[in-house]
């Protein structure tokens, strides 16, 4: 067990390390020019110069993100619990649950800011509508499909609706709820991010959108890629945060 342990963590740290060898390799070898694609050593140097303003963005991102995965967790399981309650409910709002998920962000952002301003509170806004429809369909998913014996078992003993609600259904779709939230950990941070594109924070206070539009804009591809890899693990990160919390309340599910 702890052979395999240590395969899985080793495994994908020496696929890194053989990407960044021959990342290196290439920009040597053909002689690219940073602004084109840096090397390791230059997108680190540019790391080191701006880590305290990375440090500051990444942890503005992190909060939009995870407000908008909270706001998107509960709105999403309430419209859930109504869908499951009612299928004319259902019928009705659940195509424009996915009117929302197909609509383009760009197409919105511009409401947003009419509607409730630059800030915090958009950018929370964008990353809860991009995470929303994942726990919409996974948790109605698991509040509709339950077994049929168990839901004859329920009526045999005139079970009241909310007795069916709590005892079956939700105890039923509580793994599908985790694999939802799990989708839209991961959506709500593109979410903030291209929240950040759009509506901002400001330019005291601003997170890693504005900083890779502005590290674009401005040809400074090292501090880009740097940019680009907090905002790589910073979904790593919320993703696991995500998938233990998720694992401590699945172990009654799991053999």
């Amino acid at each position: 067990m702890k052979k395999t342990r240590l395969i899985e963590f080793l495994a994908p740290v020496f696929l890194l390390c053989v990407v960044i060898l021959l990342w290196h390799l290439v920009t040597v070898a053909f002689s690219i020019q940073p602004f084109l694609l840096p090397g390791p050593g230059a997108v680190l140097d540019s790391a080191q110069a701006n880590l305290r303003t990375l440090v500051s963005a990444t942890l503005m991102t992190a909060a939009g993100a995870l407000g908008g995965f909270l706001v998107s967790f509960l709105l999403g399981s309430v419209i859930a619990f109504l869908f499951s309650q009612s299928r004319i409910i259902q019928y009705s709002f659940y195509p424009y649950a996915i009117f929302l998920q197909t609509v383009p962000i760009v197409a919105i952002a511009p409401l947003i800011v009419i509607w409730c301003g630059t800030g915090f509170q958009s950018v929370i806004m964008v990353a809860m509508i991009i995470s929303l429809f994942p726990i919409i369909t996974n948790g109605t998913a698991g509040l509709t499909n339950v077994s049929q014996q168990q839901a004859d078992l329920f009526s045999l003993y005139n079970a009241s609706r909310w007795q069916i609600l709590w005892k079956l259904r939700l105890p039923n779709s509580v793994p599908n709820f985790v694999t939802g939230a799990k989708i839209s950990s991961g959506l709500s941070v593109i979410g903030a991010i291209i929240g950040e594109f759009f509506v901002g924070y400001g330019t005291k206070n601003f997170g890693l959108g504005y900083l890779i539009t502005m590290t674009s804009g401005q040809l400074k591809t090292p501090y880009l890629f740097a940019t680009i890899i907090c905002s790589t693990l910073l979904g790593v990160f919320i993703f696991l945060l995500i998938n233990l919390i998720a694992s401590r309340i699945l172990k009654r599910w799991q053999e």
